[in-house]
């Protein structure tokens, strides 16, 4: 498979519950998605709510030929800016999930240990108004393996199975 036809299998999947952009993403990536959920609970009308949480989570899509260490770097600290700029704590704010997917024909041995290192997460306000936090994952097509951080990993299974499939 290659990193189009896995790019195009991956995105397909998001347009379910996402709003996906493939005509205008920000600079450098070539999708991206964003989720908004609001759960609420009220007594008897809506005005009475009981509580009311908000999660949302952006994620951005990059192809590549080859993912070097210098690339990853530049994706991360962009991925990492852009969503925290749209995040807005308050205190109904829960969470607010930056997620990086990557699809790359070869990525170099170097990548792989910062790949799963990866670590990125603010508290909002002590956790009073949320968190953000940094998933990863980053398909390696020559190897046929698939590479998360740990809060990738769920992630990392669904990525698997959709391009099993």
């Amino acid at each position: 498979m290659d990193k189009h036809t896995a790019m195009e299998r991956i995105v397909a999947s998001f347009h379910r519950y996402y709003d996906v952009n493939t005509e205008d993403p920000i600079k450098p990536f070539h999708v991206e998605a964003v989720y908004r959920g609001i759960d609420q609970q009220y007594l008897l009308t809506k005005r009475a709510r009981i509580f009311e949480v908000e999660n949302y989570e952006y994620v951005y899509f990059y192809k590549t030929d080859r993912l070097t260490k210098a690339l990853y770097d530049e994706l991360e600290d962009k991925a990492w800016t852009d969503g925290i700029g749209r995040t807005h704590p308050h205190s109904n704010h829960k969470s607010s999930d930056i997620t990086l997917v990557i699809v790359a024909e070869n990525v170099d041995s170097d990548c792989e240990r910062i790949i799963k290192n990866a670590n990125r997460h603010v508290s909002h306000k002590f956790g009073f108004h949320g968190y953000s936090a940094f998933r990863l994952v980053v398909c390696d097509l020559s190897k046929g393996s698939i590479l998360s951080n740990r809060r990738g990993s769920s992630l990392r299974k669904t990525v698997t199975n959709i391009l099993n499939n």
